[in-house]
Parts: C-alpha cells; sequence; structure tokens
C-alpha cells in the first residue's frame, strides 16, 4: 500500500509565505510524475505545479513566479514554496503522485492540507 502524507499547510498573511510538503510511502518501486493541485470552496480541483522525476517543472499561469514546486527522489518527497501568496490562494491543497508498485502504476493522493491567505 502506498500512502501520501502532507504537511506545512496553515494560516498567512497576504505577502507571505508557506512551503508544503509531502511523502510518499510504502511499496514503491518507483514514482514518475508527482504534483500538486488546489480546490477552493465550490470550485473544481486545479493543477497548481507538477515535476517529473527529471526535474522537469510546469506550473499553471496564476502561480509562475510565485511558487516553486521541488523533489527529492532519494526520499520520495515533493515541495512546494509558496511566496508572495494571495487571498485566492486559499484552498485545501493535495499532493499527487504517479507511484510505480507491485500494483503497476497508480495515481495516488494525499489527504489535503488546508492553506488560508488573509487579506
Amino acid at each position: 500500500q502506498v500512502q501520501l502524507v502532507e504537511s506545512g499547510g496553515g494560516l498567512v498573511q497576504a505577502g507571505g509565505s508557506l512551503r508544503l510538503s509531502c511523502a510518499a510511502s510504502g511499496s514503491i518501486f518507483s514514482i514518475n510524475a508527482m504534483g500538486w493541485y488546489r480546490q477552493a470552496p465550490g470550485k473544481q480541483r486545479e493543477l497548481v505545479a507538477s515535476i517529473t522525476s527529471g526535474d522537469s517543472t510546469n506550473y499553471a499561469d496564476i502561480v509562475k513566479g510565485r511558487f516553486t514546486i521541488s523533489r527529492d527522489n532519494t526520499k520520495n518527497t515533493v515541495a512546494l514554496q509558496m511566496n508572495t501568496l494571495k487571498p485566492e490562494d486559499t484552498a485545501v491543497y493535495y499532493c499527487n503522485a504517479a507511484v510505480r508498485s507491485y500494483r503497476g502504476t497508480n495515481n495516488y493522493w494525499g489527504q489535503g492540507t488546508q492553506v488560508t491567505v488573509s487579506s
């Protein structure tokens, strides 16, 4: 069984920073793409940023220049550094990973971590 556990959410004032972390554990052979998604109340879940096993990154336009995604393949972790936060960044943030295990390659999600940005 594979688990993703996020940490690092919280309450911050506009203009502030937060760093989210996600650790994958379990029977993992390798991890392909990893990413962060978010879902605000009443809205659909959306991609924030993703990173391949070769460290190629992709960002939603609304976070480009403010957020940075990174990963440590030796520890099966992915992080999201969020700077210059805005109230509209308020959402539950979810970690996602495409994990290859004895079950084949499957998509896994973390439980989510709340990020609240006050104005």
